[in-house]
Protein backbone atom coordinates (compact mmCIF):
# COMPACT_ATOMS: atom_id res chain seq x y z
CA UNK A 1 0.00 0.00 0.00
CA UNK A 2 2.72 2.66 0.79
CA UNK A 3 4.22 2.24 -2.83
CA UNK A 4 0.81 2.62 -4.66
CA UNK A 5 0.07 5.68 -2.03
CA UNK A 6 4.39 6.86 -3.11
CA UNK A 7 3.33 6.32 -6.90
CA UNK A 8 0.11 8.49 -6.55
CA UNK A 9 2.26 10.61 -4.38
CA UNK A 10 5.03 10.90 -7.11
CA UNK A 11 2.43 10.88 -10.05
CA UNK A 12 0.66 13.69 -8.46
CA UNK A 13 4.12 15.82 -8.08
CA UNK A 14 4.68 15.12 -11.65
CA UNK A 15 1.04 16.65 -13.12
CA UNK A 16 1.59 19.36 -10.50
CA UNK A 17 5.37 19.93 -12.18
CA UNK A 18 4.03 19.42 -15.52
CA UNK A 19 0.82 21.65 -14.92
CA UNK A 20 3.00 24.44 -13.39
CA UNK A 21 5.23 24.08 -16.75
CA UNK A 22 1.82 23.97 -18.96
CA UNK A 23 1.10 27.43 -17.35
CA UNK A 24 4.41 29.03 -18.03
CA UNK A 25 4.01 27.98 -21.58
CA UNK A 26 0.84 29.80 -22.07
CA UNK A 27 1.80 32.62 -20.16
CA UNK A 28 4.67 32.95 -23.11
CA UNK A 29 2.61 31.83 -26.17
CA UNK A 30 0.13 34.69 -24.80
CA UNK A 31 2.65 37.36 -24.53
CA UNK A 32 4.39 35.94 -27.35
CA UNK A 33 0.76 35.80 -29.62
CA UNK A 34 0.38 39.82 -28.37
CA UNK A 35 4.13 40.57 -29.36
CA UNK A 36 4.06 38.89 -32.89
CA UNK A 37 0.40 40.46 -33.56
CA UNK A 38 1.67 44.30 -32.93
CA UNK A 39 4.69 43.46 -35.02
CA UNK A 40 2.56 41.55 -37.33
CA UNK A 41 0.03 44.79 -38.03
CA UNK A 42 2.80 46.63 -39.57
CA UNK A 43 3.00 44.58 -42.74
CA UNK A 44 -0.19 43.95 -43.08
CA UNK A 45 -1.13 47.59 -43.12
CA UNK A 46 1.54 47.65 -45.45
CA UNK A 47 0.00 45.15 -47.46
CA UNK A 48 -3.53 46.66 -47.47
CA UNK A 49 -2.11 49.76 -48.39
CA UNK A 50 -0.39 48.29 -51.29
CA UNK A 51 -3.35 46.64 -52.37
CA UNK A 52 -5.30 49.51 -52.41
CA UNK A 53 -2.81 51.43 -54.27
CA UNK A 54 -3.07 48.72 -57.13
CA UNK A 55 -6.91 49.07 -56.70
CA UNK A 56 -6.58 53.17 -57.30
CA UNK A 57 -4.59 52.56 -60.33
CA UNK A 58 -6.87 49.78 -62.20
CA UNK A 59 -9.50 52.50 -61.25
CA UNK A 60 -7.82 54.96 -63.36
CA UNK A 61 -7.42 52.47 -65.99
CA UNK A 62 -10.99 52.64 -66.01
CA UNK A 63 -11.18 56.24 -66.26
CA UNK A 64 -12.84 55.94 -62.83
CA UNK A 65 -10.91 58.84 -61.13
CA UNK A 66 -12.74 59.81 -58.41
CA UNK A 67 -12.59 56.12 -57.18
CA UNK A 68 -8.85 56.03 -57.82
CA UNK A 69 -8.26 59.03 -56.27
CA UNK A 70 -10.28 57.99 -53.22
CA UNK A 71 -8.50 54.63 -53.23
CA UNK A 72 -5.30 56.35 -54.00
CA UNK A 73 -5.19 58.90 -51.33
CA UNK A 74 -6.76 55.78 -49.07
CA UNK A 75 -3.50 54.21 -49.76
CA UNK A 76 -1.36 56.63 -49.01
CA UNK A 77 -2.87 57.42 -45.42
CA UNK A 78 -2.62 53.66 -44.74
CA UNK A 79 1.08 54.17 -45.47
CA UNK A 80 2.87 52.89 -48.39
CA UNK A 81 7.04 51.89 -49.35
CA UNK A 82 8.28 55.28 -50.33
CA UNK A 83 8.55 53.76 -53.68
CA UNK A 84 4.69 53.53 -53.75
CA UNK A 85 4.37 56.73 -51.95
CA UNK A 86 6.37 58.02 -55.29
CA UNK A 87 3.97 56.06 -57.99
CA UNK A 88 0.70 57.35 -55.68
CA UNK A 89 1.44 60.88 -56.04
CA UNK A 90 2.15 60.63 -59.92
CA UNK A 91 -1.04 58.82 -60.41
CA UNK A 92 -3.02 61.55 -58.34
CA UNK A 93 -0.89 64.24 -60.01
CA UNK A 94 -1.86 62.62 -63.49
CA UNK A 95 -6.11 63.15 -62.52
CA UNK A 96 -5.66 66.18 -61.69
CA UNK A 97 -4.27 67.21 -65.02
CA UNK A 98 -6.95 65.66 -66.64
CA UNK A 99 -9.53 67.10 -64.40
CA UNK A 100 -8.25 70.42 -65.55
CA UNK A 101 -6.60 71.13 -61.77
CA UNK A 102 -3.09 72.08 -63.06
CA UNK A 103 -2.03 73.38 -59.64
CA UNK A 104 -2.91 70.33 -58.04
CA UNK A 105 -0.97 68.57 -60.89
CA UNK A 106 1.96 70.31 -59.83
CA UNK A 107 1.73 69.86 -56.17
CA UNK A 108 1.70 66.21 -56.49
CA UNK A 109 4.01 65.66 -59.37
CA UNK A 110 6.13 67.90 -56.73
CA UNK A 111 5.61 65.56 -53.68
CA UNK A 112 6.12 62.74 -55.97
CA UNK A 113 10.01 64.17 -57.41
CA UNK A 114 10.81 64.85 -53.11
CA UNK A 115 10.01 61.45 -52.39
CA UNK A 116 12.15 60.03 -55.34
CA UNK A 117 14.29 62.60 -57.32
CA UNK A 118 15.35 59.67 -59.78
CA UNK A 119 11.48 59.66 -60.71
CA UNK A 120 10.29 59.30 -64.08
CA UNK A 121 7.43 59.14 -66.72
CA UNK A 122 7.28 55.81 -68.68
CA UNK A 123 7.56 57.14 -72.56
CA UNK A 124 3.84 56.67 -73.05
CA UNK A 125 3.38 58.78 -70.02
CA UNK A 126 5.93 61.57 -70.56
CA UNK A 127 4.21 61.42 -74.24
CA UNK A 128 1.16 62.91 -72.64
CA UNK A 129 -0.12 66.18 -73.68
CA UNK A 130 -1.52 67.78 -70.59
CA UNK A 131 0.95 65.63 -67.91
CA UNK A 132 3.82 65.51 -69.80
CA UNK A 133 4.88 69.03 -70.20
CA UNK A 134 3.75 70.01 -66.56
CA UNK A 135 6.08 66.91 -65.29
CA UNK A 136 9.35 68.20 -66.77
CA UNK A 137 8.39 71.82 -65.82
CA UNK A 138 8.38 70.67 -62.55
CA UNK A 139 10.95 68.07 -62.44
CA UNK A 140 13.20 70.99 -64.08
CA UNK A 141 12.42 73.65 -61.02
CA UNK A 142 13.54 71.06 -57.89
CA UNK A 143 16.14 71.99 -56.52
CA UNK A 144 19.61 70.27 -57.05
CA UNK A 145 18.54 70.05 -60.83
CA UNK A 146 20.18 72.76 -62.93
Amino acid sequence: MPAAGGARTSRGSSCGVLSGWAFVLAAVILCGGCESKMVQEFPLTKFKAENMLDEGIRAYDDGNYKVASRSIQGALDLGLTTRSQARAHKYLAFIHCVSGQQAQCRDEFRKALEIDPNLELKTEEAGHPIWGPVFRSVKAGMPGKS
